[in-house]
């Protein structure tokens, strides 16, 4: 099982990389491309049509401005589709999300936030949808939100220690 990052353009890769990151802790296999929807259409239905022959399970992708990639990808594959909108304009990924998010009926891309905590999701995600058929990612996963139970549990131990008047 392995995961797609697909992105319209190489500036979209800082952003991206939050999705690598986290596919890479948990050890779940990913490769990276550039494509785009609207220069490079053809390359993008042929990677489409063949994903899932290549060992694919999830496709990530990401796109900024009018963000079409998701949306063209999903509708050459049966492959769940979730799409990251990338900041890339001066309406502050708002166009993005929406161009993402707005599927007809029967084309569907899952759509996170935007950006970076977006590409994160994207990530959490697409382990999840793994983690339905793999019992060691799954334990990583519910190990992984253990953590980040524990850590704010922690914090709000400082916090209401320093403050005597919270019950």
């Amino acid at each position: 099982m392995k995961v797609a990052i697909v992105m319209g353009s190489i500036s979209d890769l800082p952003v991206m990389e939050e999705a690598a990151s986290m596919l890479s802790k948990f050890g779940v296999e990913y490769e990276m491309r550039v494509l785009s929807a609207h220069r490079t259409p053809d390359d993008v239905v042929n990677f489409s049509k063949t994903a899932a022959e290549k060992g694919f399970s999830v496709i990530i992708a990401g796109a900024g401005l009018s963000a079409h990639l998701a949306g063209v990808i999903a509708s050459y594959t049966i492959l769940p589709v979730i799409g990251v909108p990338i900041d890339a304009s001066t309406l502050g990924g708002v166009e993005s999300l929406l161009s993402t998010v707005q599927m007809p009926p029967g084309v569907p891309v899952a759509t996170v936030g935007i950006g970076r905590s977006g590409a994160t999701n994207a990530a959490l995600l697409s382990i999840e949808l793994l983690a339905l058929t793999d019992r060691d990612l799954r334990e990583k996963l519910a190990r992984y939100r253990d953590d980040m139970r524990r850590g704010v549990l922690e914090a709000d131990k400082k916090i209401h220690g320093k403050n005597d008047s919270n019950p």
